[in-house]
């Protein structure tokens, strides 16, 4: 069994919620055990959502990342590019400059939390900051003399529910967490503190939608409950 306890987790997160819906269940399940959780998002901007309003400001979707950074006990946690120049623009900015913020530039790089684990969206997902932030971290995470650059023995693509929708098969995720009740609570907690994004079924980001796709991956690892991952690589 893999000993969370020891570890040293770092997220990189493209939007605030994206590291709810794909690990929230495995960053409780890690920090119950004495791991350490950091969480870098990439950007954040005025947001579209279902308010009387019809939009969060980037201000306000902040204040829900301090919400949901205390109630994970997240060790720190730091936005790279905030403000609606980047925001859902990701994949314009060059592939260098991300992979680069990613590796080394940014105060939660991987050079400087030196993480075991990182845990980084799936390419396939049909959102362009997904997939660029999804290359940004293979460049960045490139094999090399692990004597020079810092390499983390485990790198995890976590899903989402939406990540499905595309024109071309997507392999079924390799790699199960199990998940306790109190996980799967603490994930569905952390993502209602998302107030502006969290939706009533039928969407994505509703809470049936989020325990539904946990009782299917346990199934599949025969548990109540599980998240899945794409092993990206595996050191032991």
């Amino acid at each position: 069994m893999f000993d969370w306890s020891q570890q040293r987790l770092l997220v990189i997160a493209p939007h605030p919620d994206d590291e709810t819906l794909g690990c929230g269940g495995l960053m409780h399940k890690a920090k119950a055990a004495g791991a350490q959780v950091y969480v870098q998002f990439l950007t954040v901007g005025d947001t579209a959502d279902v308010s009387d309003k019809g939009f969060s400001t980037a201000s306000e979707r902040v204040a829900e990342v301090k919400a949901v950074a205390d109630y994970f006990r997240w060790d720190d946690w730091h936005i790279a590019y905030p403000g609606d120049e980047f925001h859902l623009r990701l994949d314009a900015l060059p592939r260098f400059e991300l992979a680069n913020t990613i590796e080394h530039a940014s105060p939660l790089s991987i050079a400087a939390v030196k993480p075991t684990v990182v845990l980084a969206p799936h390419r396939t997902s049909y959102n362009q900051d997904h997939q660029a932030a999804a290359e940004a971290v293979l460049t960045a995470l490139r094999p090399s003399d692990a004597g020079r650059r810092h390499h983390p023995g485990l790198v995890l693509a976590y899903e989402e529910a939406a990540d499905q929708w595309r024109d071309q098969a997507v392999c079924a995720p390799n790699a199960l967490v199990e998940l306790t009740g109190a996980d799967v609570d603490a994930k569905l907690a952390g993502m209602r503190l998302y107030g502006s994004q969290v939706h009533d079924h039928p969407h994505t980001r509703s809470e049936l939608t989020l325990r539904s796709l946990a009782v299917l991956r346990g199934m599949q690892g025969g548990v109540a409950f599980a998240e899945g991952y794409h092993a990206m690589r595996w050191l032991t």
